[in-house]
């Protein structure tokens, strides 16, 4: 009775929240649920024969090695974009945070344009400019004598994973340009003075001086890049379709091609490619649960320095 008349109580603001429970639950638990049972299920996706199977299907992920290259790749996308994405745009937010800085705010909307672009354009405008054949990229580069022949920077395997990490960290860098900016509006102007008294300039201002006070904000800007450059897969889809030879085929190319793209003559597996959704959906959740741990010790440290 206690909780009905709780609910009687507080009943127009549960009536509010009502549409954003409704849509929630249609688009976000339902399909989390849904993900769970079919990752539990031998299914193709395209008939009605549908066989429980329990955890084989995560056994199965775990013995297949071209699961284990896809999810290598994915790390390997990791670690080319975000400490390349983290310090190219700290530099610019230290550089465009100077409000001696005539035009800064031209610069920052220059940068700031790639990430409002929509992927697909991205995608297609930098296959042509990366193409061998006629591509402005390698007729820039013949020009000046770099190379001797063109590059075919998508169409090798040894140099896709590269090409797409640079424009990756191209695309997204006004993002992180943002993130850090707001960061340094929380540094008072007295801390700059006193350092410049110091004469403390450059890279030794940003590590002793800088980075200390806005860790926690550097802590959780690391972390969304992080979980932000494991959904790669528009910009992939659009340059490369995860080619040639598998060779850019991260977590979510292999599970888009598993559950609904096979090309290799095979029954698409939608169950097997629910299990290794799962998978790469709580390779996601730890990220975020460790950006949550790391901002609130990073907090509490910077307060004990305070």
């Amino acid at each position: 009775m206690h909780l009905l008349h709780i609910l009687h109580r507080h009943r127009f603001a549960y009536l509010m929240l009502l549409p954003g429970l409704i849509l929630s639950g249609m688009f976000v638990f339902y399909p989390i649920f849904a993900a769970v049972f079919y990752a539990m299920q031998d299914w193709s996706g395209f008939n009605a024969d549908i066989k429980f199977v329990g955890f084989q299907n995560f056994v199965d992920l775990f013995r297949d090695p071209i699961f284990w290259n896809a999810f290598g790749r994915s790390i390997y996308f990791l670690a080319g974009t975000v400490p390349a994405q983290l310090v190219l745009s700290l530099m610019l937010a230290m550089v465009l945070n100077n409000q001696l800085l005539k035009l800064s705010n031209l610069f920052r909307t220059m940068v700031f344009l790639p990430v409002v672009t929509p992927v697909a354009v991205i995608g297609i405008v930098w296959t042509f400019l990366l193409s061998p054949f006629n591509g402005p990229i390698n007729g820039l580069l013949l020009d000046i004598g770099l190379i001797a022949r063109p590059i075919d920077f998508l169409g090798s395997s040894d140099t896709v994973m590269p090409s797409v990490i640079g424009v990756y960290v191209w695309k997204w860098l006004g993002i992180t340009l943002i993130y850090w900016l707001a960061a340094l509006q929380t540094v008072p102007e007295d801390v700059y003075d006193a350092a410049r008294l110091d004469n403390c300039k450059g890279l030794r201002l940003v590590v002793l001086v800088v980075l200390p006070i806005i860790m926690p904000f550097a802590v959780a800007i690391t972390l969304i890049t992080m979980v932000s450059a494991l959904n790669v897969f528009p910009l992939i889809m659009s340059m490369t379709n995860g080619g040639p030879f598998f060779g850019s085929e991260v977590m979510e190319i292999f599970i888009y091609r598993t559950a609904f793209a096979s090309d290799d003559g095979t029954i698409p597996r939608l169950g097997y490619a629910a299990a290794a959704g799962v998978l790469f959906g709580l390779m996601i959740l730890g990220l975020t649960i460790l950006q949550s741990l790391a901002t609130r010790m990073a907090r509490r440290r910077a307060e004990g320095v305070a």
